[in-house]
């Protein structure tokens, strides 16, 4: 009986020791170093429980700016160093130009849409786009005119409000997602449509559900928990119904198609469909252009909304910055009323001096006028700043490695370029973790270029829309300042930069601001 129970035991013992080795998670010499994974679980037990990017600013420091670490049995390559960033996407573009899964988002995007592809996919995906969308306005006068318009809808829609604190939340997406709306459907939507109202929620639920600690987990045991229930299966939820009125958007462009006068960018994707409907390995089919037009509304919404949310938000928090008033005119707040006049609104007056100097108030502002406002343009120190220190993408997405370049790293292997790294960079920012204009000062008070300032990451990557999302920033917050000072019910020195989440993204907190009418 006991040399049977021995048996059964080593039996046991010898399979559970296998099912250990398999487990094992696979490293090679030629990765570079990183913290020793354990059978099945990786690195999970050395991860901080504040988030991944906590997690790999702290491997950095122990393990240099290229690191390998195991997401459960998966071995990724992190690059946390500026130029280790640059090397990979700038001088090794091609190599790194891949793209790598998101596991939350592939049950739903299966590598298709422009963000997403990879390969000649990705190639004939983003030329076709960045034509397409040149065609409806970026970079013309055509989309300046739709931000402008957009600007007036909003502070219509604020003066509505008399100065009442608000959160700043809905109108930031309403007025983003609106622009990119003009260019790949063709209109735009008013505050109160219910559809819009509907998609804008399910954008800021899935960009939150996806900065998750949930979706942390999610992306390190995914081949486990797609089988049980959790956020994976609320984010596909949500992009599947913007996936269905999308695709119901593309039928009824396809029935109202007129070839000789495209209206948007699903015009001329179906228009490239019809032309290439007899090459059997044309990338131009439906899957893409939902996906695409996905990508592109998700992207050129939450990004910039996210954005303006922050500089705002920082605006109240460090109103010095801004810089004090100067005499004259403004010579009230030397005066006793001026303690009862907010700090924040003390801020306003400078950028707004500047705007009635240039613009006045009887004009919309253009981009020809940012040439002549240092102080407010989105170049100036302080906004460079701002998009230095905002907390919305803190990595871009995987890249996937395909040759072998200098920086170490099987083919195939993903490779996770960690933004907020570079810019958080001690060998190009003095105090990489203050928020300080002067970063972007030489010693001469000038404005200098940091190779370590990639808010829209690098390379072949780069972010599609950048130049509309720049031009989006200065009018809207030219406009925004043209007709309202601010304020905050907080005291600055009580406000809270805290980000809800902290994940792949970082969600800016809540809070309300006063727009008081000039």
């Amino acid at each position: 009986m006991e040399l049977s129970v021995l048996l059964l035991l080593a039996l046991t013992t010898g399979f559970l020791l296998f099912l250990v080795s398999q487990c094992q998670p696979k490293t090679h010499d030629h990765f570079p170093p990183g913290p020793r994974p354990l059978p099945f679980l990786g690195n999970l037990l050395q991860m901080d429980r504040r988030g991944l990017l906590n997690s790999f600013m702290q491997f950095q420091e122990k393990y240099g700016d290229v690191f390998t670490v195991h997401l459960g049995l998966r071995p990724v390559v992190m690059l946390c160093g500026t130029d280790a960033i640059r090397e990979a996407l700038v001088d090794q573009a091609e190599a790194f130009s891949g793209r790598g899964t998101v596991a939350v988002l592939d049950p739903i995007v299966h590598g298709y849409g422009v963000i997403f592809a990879s390969g000649e996919r990705w190639k004939t995906l983003r030329r076709f786009s960045l034509a397409t969308m040149r065609d409806f306005g970026m970079g013309k006068r055509s989309v300046e005119e739709r931000i402008k318009e957009e600007a007036q809808c909003l502070v219509i829609e604020l003066k509505k409000y008399k100065g009442a604190p608000l959160n700043p939340t809905f109108f930031f997406q309403s007025i983003a997602a609106n622009i990119i709306c003009s260019i790949i459907f063709g209109e735009r939507f008013d505050y109160t449509d219910r559809q819009f109202l509907r998609l804008l929620d399910l954008i800021y639920q899935t960009f939150s559900l996806m900065s998750s600690l949930s979706s942390q987990m999610f992306e390190l045991f995914s081949s486990i928990l797609k089988y049980f229930p959790g956020t994976h299966r609320q984010i596909s939820k949500n992009l599947l119904e913007i996936l269905n009125y999308i695709g119901h958007i593309v039928e009824q462009h396809r029935a109202t198609l007129d070839p000789s006068a495209p209206r948007d960018f699903i015009d001329a994707y179906l228009l490239r469909m019809e032309k290439e409907k007899s090459n059997p390995h044309t990338e131009f089919q439906h899957q893409n252009l939902v996906m695409s037009v996905l990508s592109l509304f998700f992207a050129g919404t939450e990004t910039t909304s996210t954005t303006l949310r922050y500089s705002f938000l920082l605006m109240l928090k460090y109103p010095h910055i801004a810089g004090a008033p100067r005499v004259g005119s403004w010579e009230i707040f030397n005066s006793p009323v001026a303690a009862h006049v907010s700090l924040t609104h003390k801020a306003m007056w400078k950028v707004q001096k500047e705007i009635d100097q240039v613009i006045g108030s009887h004009r919309l502002p253009t981009l020809d006028d940012r040439t002549k406002m240092p102080y407010t343009d989105r170049r100036h120190p302080r906004d460079s700043e701002i998009f230095r220190s905002r907390p919305d993408w803190s990595t871009t997405q995987s890249h996937q490695r395909h040759t072998v370049p200098r920086i170490p790293a099987p083919q195939n292997t993903e490779v996770y370029p960690i933004l907020s790294a570079a810019l958080h960079d001690p060998q190009y920012f003095e105090q990489p973790d203050t928020f300080n204009p002067e970063h972007f000062l030489d010693a001469n008070g000038a404005l200098k270029k940091s190779e370590a300032f990639l808010p829209f990451s690098t390379g072949k990557r780069i972010c599609l829309g950048e130049g509309i999302a720049r031009d989006e920033l200065f009018l809207f917050f030219t406009t925004i300042l043209q007709n309202f000072s601010l304020d905050s019910p907080v005291a600055p020195e009580n406000i809270d930069l805290t980000p809800n989440n902290s994940g792949a993204s970082k969600i800016p907190p809540p809070y309300q601001i006063h727009f008081l009418s000039r």
